[in-house]
């Protein structure tokens, strides 16, 4: 109530009959003026009709404590005091008193840890272990390096942190494909058809240690430095069943060992500054690095010398790259970078952009141009086994060079239930001399991938083609066959299908040419993927394929696809075979894979695939032997242990 007069409730209880007899109430003070006396008659009246003054009433007695409680709520009555709950008490049996501050003389308010990265370590939590990969490591870069124990680091300041990482990846691979007769001589008297036996197994063994240095803590913002080198080394051994397979020289045996460092990573990156306070940043990387053209590398996935300017903007939605390389020579029998030789006339100009959740929520998109520009028209390449890789021995064998733009599209993410990714690209460009020809041709070409994926519980199915055209008349001006840059593609079942896995020799009409690199999946008549020029004079590729990924557990999976391939155009084919005709029917590509993580993890995977080609009409026309070869097979063990 207002002012917390009681007025209104005494009036009220007045006016029902109080105790003790009717009472009239006292009127209320005037609002304004002075009081008037009770006893003074006003003027004009008998003091004798003067009305006497009510007896005394106990207000208190009449108001009860719960009535002026409820009413007057969050008010209480001067003097009244509720009941008070019982006390609280609080027994903690076993408690330990803290120590007395006398017990750290001279550190009464503070503890002398290391940095706040060690306190667990310091309190006895925990103890590092330098082989342990999974609790907190200095050398996996959860905690700054102690400058006082590295004094010989060039390094000043604090957060310095060192990334290490070694892998061992062992690789037997047993298989059969079609394997020419040397021309010289045989392995076996009496061998002379065109393909020989087709049996063949490669043992390789690749150590893989790297290490970074880098300032600033990464866990919300971008490195301010990085210094980064990582060296392979590989031994492999190869036995095939015919001479000259592995090395030019027919007296040479027809099997190999081989040994090789190469340097895959060395390089810096400087971040220069931050555009927004949600660490949007921009940053350059110079030297050896890695680098991905799209989600899947259907152009170029390689580890190449360059420059490259990255960053983002607004929160991480767009992020961009602007690259330039140089490509570096590779060792043949490994695929390693060789920095002992001098890097190639082959330079490569790259800007792409990203932007999330568009068209739509859930979907990345990515537009890109890349620009290889060739300059090894008068480069005479040789291979460290003795066979000519530039210029590919096709055609008039000479020397080429050649500009190409590519323009693509690419997009990765979900619409709705459905995984999605694609790749689209258009070669446009001029290859200065082709072979066919003797003449420069304008590249014409295009490129389509498209994988569209369900997720059902622990099981996924996958739907897939790709398209890449081929040249439909090797001697007019216009080269229509794709091909890429450096290819190593993740689709398809990569390296567990046949097709990607295995390299195909395109005997008779070409020398030391393949008709599609190992762990690639274009049909583009090259000497090499690792040292030879990109030939837009192929019959092209069409693919389709369907799959599904099987999670037994999360330590174990399982992974089938069924493949079948075409070439797009053989006209190329049959120039080179000079054929009448060639079906375009590959054939059928099956393979299962298994994949066992036994501790849930990437520290230990092992891998075991098996794929299956069943040749079709085109590949038996080209690779029609006296075994009549109905299958050829590809076996991978694989072993990857990671720290």
């Amino acid at each position: 109530m207002a002012g917390g007069s009681l007025w209104p409730v005494i009036a009220t209880l007045a006016a029902q009959g109080a105790p003790g007899g009717d009472v009239t109430p006292p009127p209320p003070p005037a609002p304004d003026g002075p009081p008037v006396a009770r006893d003074a008659a006003p003027a004009g009246q008998p003091a004798e009709e003067l009305i006497p003054p009510p007896p005394p009433v106990d207000w208190q007695e009449m108001v009860k404590d719960d009535l002026v409680t409820d009413i007057i709520e969050g008010r209480r009555r001067p003097g009244y005091r509720p009941d008070l709950p019982d006390a609280l008490t609080q027994d903690n049996v076993g408690a330990l008193r803290p120590p007395p501050p006398q017990a750290f003389p001279g550190m009464e308010d503070q503890l002398p840890i290391p940095d706040r990265w060690r306190l667990i370590e310091t309190l006895g939590v925990v103890k590092e272990r330098w082989f342990d990969p999974y609790n907190q490591n200095t050398y996996k870069g959860d905690r700054p390096i102690d400058r006082s124990k590295v004094k010989w680091l060039p390094i000043k300041g604090d957060d310095w942190f060192i990334v290490a990482n070694a892998v061992s990846d062992t690789v037997f691979e047993p298989r059969t494909f079609p394997i020419p007769v040397g021309v010289q001589t045989t392995e076996r008297p009496g061998s002379l058809d065109v393909f020989g036996k087709d049996r063949s197994f490669v043992f390789a063994q690749t150590f893989i240690a790297g290490a970074a240095l880098i300032k600033g803590s990464t866990a919300f913002k971008p490195p301010d430095i990085e210094y980064r080198v990582t060296l392979a080394y590989q031994a492999n051994y190869v036995d095939v069943p015919e001479r000259r397979v592995l090395d030019v020289r027919p007296s040479k045996a027809s099997h190999r060992y081989d040994s090789f460092l190469g340097v895959q990573e060395l390089f810096v990156d400087k971040h220069l500054g931050n555009t927004s306070d949600r660490y949007d940043f921009y940053s350059v990387r110079l030297g050896i690095q890695p680098f991905q053209s799209d989600f899947r590398g259907f152009l170029f996935n390689d580890s190449q010398l360059g420059v490259r300017l990255f960053g983002n903007r607004d929160n991480n939605r767009f992020q961009y790259n602007l690259a330039a390389f140089w490509r570096l020579e590779k060792d043949t029998n490994s695929g390693l970078n060789d920095i002992t030789q001098t890097p190639r006339s082959d330079f490569i100009f790259t800007g792409n952009l990203y932007r999330q959740d568009f068209p739509v929520v859930g979907l990345t998109s990515q537009i890109s141009v890349t620009y290889n520009m060739n300059r090894e028209k008068n480069d005479v390449q040789i291979d460290h086994n003795g066979f000519p890789v530039r210029p590919a021995l096709l055609g008039d064998l000479r020397g080429r060079e050649y500009d190409v733009v590519y323009l693509g599209y690419s997009a990765d993410g979900r619409i709705g239930r459905i995984n999605v990714t694609a790749s689209f690209y258009a070669a446009l460009g001029e290859d200065r001399n082709s072979f066919f020809t003797s003449k420069p041709a304008e590249i014409r070409a295009g490129f389509g991938a498209v994988e569209l994926s369900y997720d059902y519980d622990w099981m996924r199915f996958r739907l897939s083609g790709l398209y890449a055209t081929g040249d439909g008349d090797p001697y007019n001006r216009t080269e229509g066959g794709f091909d890429a840059i450096f290819e190593n593609p993740i689709f398809g079942g990569a390296d567990t299908s046949y097709w990607i896995r295995q390299t195909i020799p395109f005997a008779g009409g070409g020398r030391v040419i393949a008709i599609n690199g190992r762990n690639g999946i274009l049909n583009s008549l090259r000497s090499s993927k690792e040292e030879g020029q990109s030939n837009f004079n192929n019959p092209g590729t069409v693919f389709v394929g369907a799959g599904a990924d099987f999670d037994l557990t999360p330590e174990f999976r399982v992974s089938t696809n069924f493949n079948h391939l075409w070439f797009e155009n053989t006209s190329s084919l049959q120039a080179l075979r000079m054929e009448g005709s060639i079906p375009k029917d590959i054939g059928f590509d099956l393979s299962v894979a298994t994949i066992w993580r036994p501790k849930a993890t990437q520290n230990i995977v092992g891998r075991l695939s098996a794929a299956v080609l069943l040749p079709g009409k085109g590949f038996k026309d080209l690779f029609d032997n006296k075994q009549k070869n109905d299958a050829y097979v590809s076996i991978l063990a694989n072993v990857i242990l990671s720290f």
